[in-house]
This record gives C-alpha cells, structure tokens and sequence, in this order.
C-alpha cells in the first residue's frame, strides 16, 4: 500500500516533466487528451489523484505506456517491453524507457507511395540513424542521399531535413536517435494556427517522403 502511495504522489510532477519536456501548453495538452487545462493543472500540482480514465489519453498524447507516465515499482524483469506507436505513417519502437536526454527508436518506413505529403524539419540539435532495411533517403536542403543497409548518417538538425523511403514497393527499417527537440518535432502531431505555417517546418516538393 506503500508503494501505492508514492506512486500516486509522484504522479504529479512526472506528468508536467513530460509536458515540459515536450514543450506543450495547458491548452494544447487540453485539445489533444480531452481534458480542461484546469484538470491537468490540477493533477500536476497534485490537487487531485489521477483516474484511469484521465492517464489514458495523458499517456497517447505523451506516447509512452501507462506505467511509465506513472513510474509504477519495477518487478525485477530487466527486459524493456516494446510498445510500438505510429506516426506520421510510420511505426516508431521504443528501444527503451523515456528518461530524458537521447531516446532511441526502430522506425519503419512503409513502401514510399504510402507516406503522408513531407514537410522539412528545422529544430536545433542532431540527428543520427542507421539503416537496418532497406534504402532510404536523407536530403539535407536540397542535397539528396540514399543510405542501405548497413549505413548510418549524423547531421545538423538546423539545416532544413527530411528522411524517406526510397523505394515504392518495399518498406525500411532504421534505428534513430532522437534529442527531446527532435523527438517533439517528429514524434508529436503540434498543430498550427489557421493558415500559419509552423515555424519548425517548410514544404519540400510534391512527390517527397518525408
């Protein structure tokens, strides 16, 4: 019963690090999970103990699994249990618990003609993958480069960026290591305000992966 308490107690500041660390707002978290920003303030500060039916959406919109929103007692069994999700298209695999700082992810790209319209990114930091399957393509301004199997890339996240497929008929797999800044701009669905474009993005040419 303990355990159970300082579970529930640390519930709190675990859910604004997460918002914090992603750099959502009240009323943006609001809009995604369902729930008002005084609720979400109100669990934060620890105001209220958090039901079910609150920590569920909570924990799509931050894309980890539930015991880790609320750092449940860990069992002894020292092996990560994978939970993929899927974004943009693609399906990205935790390669371990969110704990801040670097976080790896197995992501596959389906077949080219299956992605959503691209977007450039811009944040600031690196990037890092390594080509598991397939063939993919990394174009860095207008500078293009097919990686396969086996091939890896770092480069500067300042630099307008955007990785692909590069094939039509086949899907590819790559391991990608992401800073907190990189993981929000391609792991989290941030809306834009009406006819804005997101200052983290620009439009490539039609027909590009993304």
């Amino acid at each position: 019963m303990g355990d159970d308490l300082a579970v529930l107690q640390n519930v709190g500041p675990r859910l604004r690090g997460f918002r914090k660390a992603l750099g959502i707002t009240l009323t943006g978290l609001a809009e995604r999970t369902g729930l008002t920003p005084s609720t979400i303030s109100r669990l934060e500060r620890g105001h209220i103990r958090p039901t079910l039916e609150q920590l569920l959406p909570l924990a799509r919109a931050y894309a980890v699994p539930l015991d880790e929103l609320v750092a449940a007692p860990t069992t002894g069994d020292p092996r990560v249990h994978l939970r993929p999700f899927r974004r943009h298209g693609m399906t990205f695999v935790p390669l371990g618990m969110k704990t801040g700082g670097l976080q790896a992810y197995k992501v596959v790209y389906p077949p080219a003609s299956q992605l959503p319209p691209p977007r450039f990114h811009v944040h600031p930091g690196r990037e890092w993958f390594y080509v598991l399957h397939g063939t993919v393509q990394l174009v860095l301004s207008h500078t293009r480069t097919e990686l396969s199997a086996g091939e890896a890339a770092e480069f500067d996240t300042n630099v307008p960026h955007w990785i692909g497929n590069a094939r039509e008929d086949t899907a590819a797999e790559t391991i990608a290591i992401y800073g907190q800044q990189g993981e929000r701009v391609h792991l989290t669905d941030v809306p834009a305000a009406a006819g804005a474009r997101r200052r983290d993005e620009t439009e490539p040419a039609a027909g590009q992966t993304t």
